[in-house]
């Protein structure tokens, strides 16, 4: 099976929510973007707060993005530029249906 498009998602911290949003508001070929915070369970705590390491479960923005196969070089290139060691975790999913009902 060969997939077109795909999901590219995003655990952004709070503090730059805003800068992620700018960034990929950027992105003409996109097919628009989602957020929402989430809780987020690591094993590393890197940047925890001590709340957040008494809870076990640190707060992000998660994004989800829909993209098109030879986009997602460029969308993970300028958040790289952008972002780097920010702590991003991102990963990428091929989408096999999407549609409107």
């Amino acid at each position: 099976m060969s997939h077109s498009d795909y999901l590219i998602t995003i655990h952004v911290p709070p503090s730059l929510e805003d800068a992620v949003v700018d960034c990929l508001l950027g992105f003409e070929t996109a097919q628009g973007f989602s957020s929402f915070a989430v809780n987020a369970h690591h094993h590393s705590n890197h940047g925890s707060s001590l709340a957040e390491l008494v809870s076990g479960r640190q707060g992000k923005i998660s994004f989800q993005m829909y993209v098109e196969k030879n986009d997602i070089g460029a969308v993970l290139n300028q958040l790289k530029t952008d972002f780097a060691g920010a702590g991003l975790h991102y990963w990428v999913t091929p989408v096999i249906e999407q549609g409107v009902i």
